[in-house]
């Protein structure tokens, strides 16, 4: 069957030519670039950039260009030879000539900068979009053949004009002469006047100069082609606007697949590439591990029978070798191709060779700054399946972001995998600090703590979670508390008793209970009006956190929850992810105290069970952040966990993954177990909780009558639906701000500690959550309330005048409101009944 060649559209509206071998347009396409230097892209067909092709057939190419090579030079030289391949197109190519070779050390050339790494020359390719090559060998003698005169392969895809490649030996050559280069590349498309300048290049720099091509050909310019191509891209622009660039339409949102990771077990040593080298001691190790990766992908894709390998920009070779051992371990269809950072027209025409392309911002923070990715002839292509892989550096929130490319594949494809290789960073670069993918926001797979068998041994003395029914009135699933049940213990003590001896210092607020709260039925229809009025509010919220954690810490976190402010929240995110996406998140609520830290066992407990850099503490909203640093400060001793908490709102500044900044009334702050599943806040008290114990907490089930967790839940999942569209908006325009903590809350905490002569930041209670928790748990001084709040304090304000607590309304407040605990509390501060506050 004849196939159409995938240049004839280009060929017959900008009557640009391609003539050479037979073989040529075999290896050829064309395409439009949108690129002022350049109005055609010779579209190779065995790269491995954009065009999907069998791995082997890619991997094979090269290999064959550098068996000729070795011919080429002999087997003396071939073992002295030095490989340099160019970024981006050419690394996989590069490597697999090196591979060819067999002995010879590989480096290509790179646009990421590595602190630490010294730079051992660097060139500028004109007719490219991106220019600036780097070239940082760990071995800085790599470059230097002076000591046995080895020879240096140079290999990009094409020979074009000739000046990329022959600017590059000019300025090599001044810094580390040599007797001899051979340039490889798949073509040679130079002209008849560029032909000649080899031989007068070799004659001025006193050296050998070789070449080693697959196929020669040239490409016949008409007059004007530049104009013309801009002309036809433009003409083309706005039907690319109204449908990103995508021949098929995008699967609905509810049937995208979720990424899943897969675990490769990369062999400790080995480099992701040649950025900074790899030696042939690096390719025996790889390929010894290769089979066994190749296996894994291959069971983790299952059923799949047509697969796209996708690597990413400069990391060829890596999801090359990985997509060769994968099409050995599958009878499924295998492809293999990258993302880049070219930017092409796409048409979808037999006869042109970009049929589709995906658009996705950059993941890899890159040193140019953001900008937009592309994958060509990936949608429509009929993959049922795709394995992204990507450096750990790489792996960032961007990379899982809405519109980031796993979720772009997703629309695309039944099943999506991403395969991440740890980042090489040289030991010597490493030493000097140099950030490593352990170091960001993002923990990935291959910087992960594995637990020890200490772990294990240690977990293995504690307790599975308890679970409701039997404790809590939450299902079972939901959640399960690394907590111990101390219900039949006496605990609660009168609040004014609890507050003199915990500001006396005799004892901790956590080593005891408070009285609960029983609302009246005033106060209960209050909390009933307030859920009805505020349940698209917190619903929008809690999706908002949870497509930010899943595009952060994707796919699959471990939600950790602190009790008890935070269980509701978690169980919402948890049906959040359920509800959209059909992930059943894991989820635990932990104690953790003020302080005292965070419990030590239930880490423990987690870190045995999974992996700890999915963990993804979650509360229910900041104040000043004293907790958000109580997290911070007691993790440090434990590895692999990362310190950021989730929260549904953050007033105070404190933290980067949020739902809303706004303080507005989360109607579970209005109560305390009643709305908690019926569990206590948690307790730590020495005669209680022992070394192998966690933390207690107590079941309230003589309050069942009272209990509105349930209902909590179901009001505001109801409300899922409703606002999906405001969560996506939100989520994407969250990913892409800055997000940095600004602390402003503890700010304003320490201002109006002075302000009103407390000293004591612990005694200032800012928010509307807080500002409840001191009505209902502690005895309060005063209320603050921003003038003119409206139906989000009326609990606060009937919980006021309960207690006669005076509410006082001031300008300027950062917060809705904020509860000032009595400073300096004695029980002689207070009438008779603990309710007559004495003024300030």
């Amino acid at each position: 069957m004849d196939v159409e060649w995938s240049g004839n559209w280009v060929a017959g509206r900008l009557g640009i030519e391609l003539v050479g071998d037979g073989e040529l347009r075999e290896l050829l396409g064309l395409a439009l670039r949108r690129n002022p230097k350049r109005a055609h892209l010779l579209v190779s067909n065995v790269l491995g950039k954009h065009v999907p092709q069998r791995p082997s057939v890619v991997h094979g190419v090269g290999y064959e260009l550098g068996e000729r090579v070795r011919n080429l030079l002999g087997e003396a030289e071939a073992g002295r030879a030095v490989v340099l391949g160019y970024a981006e197109t050419a690394t996989g190519l590069g490597h697999a000539v090196a591979d060819g070779l067999g002995v010879a050390p590989y480096l290509h050339s790179t646009r990421r900068p590595v602190d630490g790494v010294a730079q051992a020359g660097g060139f500028e390719e004109a007719h490219s979009h991106a220019t600036s090559h780097l070239l940082l060998p760990e071995d800085p003698d790599l470059l230097n053949a002076a000591a046995d005169g080895s020879p240096l392969v140079l290999v990009d895809d094409e020979f074009s004009t000739g000046n990329t490649v022959l600017n590059t030996i000019r300025a090599l050559h001044a810094r580390y002469p040599r007797d001899r280069y051979v340039i490889v590349a798949l073509v040679d498309m130079r002209s008849e006047a560029d032909q000649g300048r080899l031989t007068e290049f070799a004659e001025e720099i006193g050296a050998r100069v070789d070449l080693v091509v697959r196929a020669r050909g040239t490409v016949r310019l008409p007059d004007g082609v530049l104009e013309k191509g801009r002309s036809l891209v433009a003409r083309h622009d706005a039907r690319d606007a109204g449908l990103a660039g995508d021949v098929a339409g995008e699967l609905p949102a509810p049937s995208r697949p979720v990424p899943v990771r897969v675990a490769l077990d990369w062999p400790a040593g080995v480099p992701d590439g040649g950025r900074h080298g790899f030696t042939p001691v690096h390719r025996a190790a790889l390929e010894a591990a290769l089979p066994a990766m190749g296996a894994r992908i291959a069971g983790a894709l299952g059923d799949a029978r047509r697969v796209l390998v996708l690597g990413f920009e400069e990391l060829m070779y890596a999801p090359l070798r990985l997509a060769t051992a994968l099409e050995e371990s599958t009878t499924a269809e295998v492809r293999y191709s990258t993302t880049t950072r070219s930017p092409v027209l796409a048409v979808d025409d037999p006869g042109y060779a970009i049929r589709s392309r995906l658009v996705f911002p950059a993941h890899d923070d890159p040193a140019d700054g953001p900008g937009d990715r592309y994958a060509y002839n990936v949608a429509g292509a009929g993959f049922d399946a795709v394995v992204a892989v990507v450096d750990s550096t790489a792996d960032t929130p961007a990379l899982h972001a809405p519109d980031g490319l796993l979720a772009r594949l997703a629309g695309h494809t039944d099943q999506v995998l991403l395969a991440v290789v740890p980042s090489y960073v040289p030991p010597a670069a490493a030493a000097r600090g140099v950030p490593t993918s352990s170091d960001r926001a993002v923990p990935t797979a291959s910087h992960r703590a594995v637990p020890t068998a200490s772990h294990r041994q240690e977990a293995a003395m504690l307790p599975e979670p308890l679970r409701g029914p039997a404790f809590s009135s939450y299902a079972a699933d939901d959640v399960g508390w690394l907590l111990q049940d101390l219900s039949d213990t006496p605990l609660e003590a009168p609040t004014e008793e609890r507050e003199e001896a915990i500001q006396s210092g005799g004892a901790h607020y956590a080593e005891s209970l408070p009285v609960e709260y029983q609302p009246s039925p005033q106060y209960q229809e209050l909390f009933k009006t307030a859920l009805d009025t505020s349940a698209a509010r917190i619903a929008r919220a809690v999706g908002t956190v949870t497509e930010t954690v899943l595009a952060e810490r994707g796919p699959r976190p471990v939600l950790v929850s602190l009790a008890r402010a935070g269980t509701p929240v978690g169980v919402l995110m948890r049906r959040w992810a359920q509800h959209r996406h059909g992930l059943d998140l894991p989820h635990y609520a932990v104690s953790i105290v003020r302080g005292r830290g965070i419990d030590a066992n239930a880490l423990r407990w987690l870190a045995a069970h999974h992996d700890p850099a999915d963990v993804v503490f979650v509360d229910g909203w900041t104040g000043k952040g004293a907790i958000t640093r109580e997290l911070a400060a007691a993790l440090e001793e434990f590895d692999g966990f990362n310190p950021e908490i989730a929260v549904l709102a953050d007033p105070g500044g404190c933290v980067r993954t949020y739902g809303t900044r706004e303080d507005f009334l989360i109607p579970s702050a209005c109560l305390n177990s009643t709305v908690s599943g019926l569990i206590s806040r948690t307790v730590l008290r020495s005669d209680l909780v022992g070394p192998h114990d966690f933390h207690g907490a107590k079941f309230y089930r003589e309050l069942a009558d009272s209990d509105v967790s349930g209902p909590f839940l179901d009001t505001v999942a109801a409300r899922f639906d409703e606002v999906a569209d405001a969560v996506d908006a939100e989520a994407k325009e969250l990913l892409a701000a800055d997000r940095a903590p600004t602390w402003e809350g503890w700010a304003a905490v320490e201002r109006i500690s002075e302000e009103y002569g407390i000293h004591d930041v612990n005694l200032v209670k800012p928010g509307v959550g807080e500002t409840t928790r001191v009505l209902l748990r502690r005895v309060p001084w005063k209320i603050l309330a921003e003038r003119g709040a409206g139906a989000d304090l009326d609990h606060v304000r009937l919980l006021a005048e309960q207690r006669g607590v005076p509410v006082e309304e001031v300008e300027g407040l950062p917060y809705t409101c904020v509860g000032l605990i009595h400073p300096k509390y004695t029980r002689g501060a207070t009438g008779a009944d603990g309710t007559a506050v004495t003024a300030r």
